[in-house]
């Protein structure tokens, strides 16, 4: 990849600034930066979705390139296809099969010689075509995928648009890497994975023979696959490449950081001594006055050169508080059964019961697509159970955070989305500050924001609900590793109820976790670290 003279802005705001970059062939380059970076946008580039003010992005010739996004929509067609048409249409076999029978059809029939010369030839070249399909071992390759990814039979035969949102990004997955592209872009592959899925994911990226390209806050899957960092500076708008992988490079970048503080430091020094002597002497005459000329011209030549020590970015202040306490049982789920497809004999939610304690921290555990959400939803009313009963406490107050952000209205700014909250315009901007939306962002779109940018959105609006009891699905998803710390610390001190679906296991280890319940089965254990 070759990165040539590359800026974009977006309005006034500038996010990449005059960028020449090279990166080898076959690399796997994990792609860093804080929320708003410019990460996403970066691969927006790269697939021409958008166009940079000046510069280009390039590959190798005939590179093709697939991109798997951070949210797989639901308003494409081929969302109505079953998942096995979907995943086989990663590679052109059949239609490449079909037009090779055409010109076998053709040859049969043609009579001259220089008529099947041609066809011949056109034969040839679907046969080579064929072959780098891998059309005899295809199968084969695509059981493997879909083994390792977990995909069952059940899940092959359902259309796209059935799926679970764990379950239409390891479809997603599954079809990327059996497409076999030169280039793969990936947008936090690993935000709805279970931990065997990612492991899979992990090996097979390891082996892949082509250029990898990975936007993660998994510091996990970067350490495990990357052999190169590009670092987004949020600060100065310029990209930086590390060899080796997320530790390695966060060890490189501090070093880097410290160096050019020290530098700086010395450069501020050595102005303020030559300021002194052009300042005491400017005014005298002979060897003086020219001494002082001197040192002018050495401090206008060491300030135009000034190393700029630009400060380091904010960080998230987040504090989840309730406005009173819920009784002793905030939540009590009894015999519960639910199923999307009312003719199905099989039940998403089945004979499940539970309660929860005033103050706990309760996880629910299972494999993508087992019903995780869906229980959550139940939970919050969103979805109404077939059959069973939840009740909640008399002083119960419901908080939710959703994993893909749909209870925010995207075609209204930030500070809209908050015209439900009883508080006055300088406290809900207070509340925005503190999760880093300042001045003149809060009244941008929220569709044109960030995931990660989202995701600080639906956070900052449920710590001012005043809940007693969390709903929480995926709550780290989307969010830098800084981020994702301060909301571990601001959930694990919140002395409320909390009911937590993740995939993060450094998240949900750092919370407290005091039970689980294992779907489908419904059994209740006490948290253990053996369970992941």
């Amino acid at each position: 990849m070759q990165i040539k003279n590359l800026s974009l802005f977006f309005g006034v705001q500038e996010i990449f600034d005059d960028i020449n970059l090279i990166v080898n062939e076959g690399e796997k380059v994990g792609i860093v930066g804080a929320n708003g970076a410019g990460k996403t946008t970066f691969f927006k580039v790269i697939l021409g979705q958008v166009i940079p003010d000046s510069g280009s992005i390039k590959f190798s010739n005939n590179s093709r390139i697939e991109w798997l996004p951070q949210i797989i929509s639901d308003e494409v067609p081929s969302m109505k296809i079953t998942v096995l048409d979907f995943l086989l249409s990663g590679r052109p076999i059949e239609k490449l099969n079909k037009e090779l029978q055409r010109i076998y059809d053709k040859i049969g029939i043609e009579t001259s010689l220089e008529g099947q010369s041609q066809l011949f030839k056109s034969a040839d070249k679907i046969q080579k075509k064929l072959e780098y399909w891998g059309y005899d071992s295809a199968n084969t390759e695509l059981l493997k995928i879909i083994h390792g990814l977990r995909i069952t039979d059940d899940m092959l035969n359902k259309k796209l648009n059935e799926l679970s949102g764990g379950q239409k990004s390891k479809v997603a997955f599954a079809k990327l890497l059996y497409s076999k592209p030169e280039v793969i872009l990936l947008d936090e592959p690993t935000n709805h994975l279970d931990f065997e899925t990612k492991i899979f994911i992990m090996e097979f990226l390891k082996e892949y023979k082509g250029s990898v390209y990975v936007i993660s806050h998994d510091i996990e899957f970067l350490n495990a696959i990357t052999t190169k960092i590009l670092f987004l500076d949020k600060r100065t708008k310029k990209m930086k490449l590390y060899d080796g992988n997320y530790n390695r490079f966060l060890k490189l970048n501090e070093e880097y950081e410290k160096a050019i503080l020290r530098e700086a430091k010395s450069q501020e020094k050595e102005i303020k001594k030559l300021q002194d002597i052009v300042d005491k002497y400017q005014s005298s005459s002979g060897k003086r006055k020219r001494m002082a000329q001197d040192r002018e011209k050495k401090l206008a030549k060491l300030t135009e050169n000034k190393i700029e020590v630009i400060p380091q970015s904010k960080k998230a202040q987040i504090k989840m508080e309730k406005m009173r306490d819920s009784s002793n049982y905030p939540v009590t789920v009894s015999n519960l059964y639910f199923k999307y497809d009312k003719k199905s004999p099989t039940n998403i939610i089945e004979n499940l019961s539970f309660e929860i304690h005033k103050g706990e921290k309760f996880l629910i555990v299972g494999e993508n697509g087992i019903g995780k959400s869906t229980l959550l939803k139940l939970i919050i009313g969103q979805l109404k159970p077939d059959l069973g009963t939840i009740k909640f406490g008399s002083k119960t107050d419901l908080g939710y955070y959703a994993q893909e952000h749909e209870l925010l209205d995207n075609e209204k700014s930030i500070i809209e989305n908050f015209s439900d909250i009883q508080l006055t315009q300088k406290q809900i901007r207070n509340v925005l500050g503190r999760f880093l939306f300042y001045g003149d962002d809060v009244f941008k779109k929220v569709s044109i924001l960030s995931p990660g940018e989202r995701s600080r959105v639906a956070l900052a609006k449920l710590s001012v609900k005043g809940a007693n009891l969390l709903i929480l699905d995926e709550p780290t998803n989307h969010l830098d590793s800084d981020t994702q710390v301060v909301i571990a610390e601001a959930f694990k001190t919140f002395d409320g109820t909390m009911i937590v679906v993740s995939h993060n296991l450094e998240f949900i280890n750092h919370l407290g976790i005091d039970r689980l319940i294992m779907l489908p089965s419904g059994k209740i254990l006490f948290y253990d670290k053996k369970y992941f």
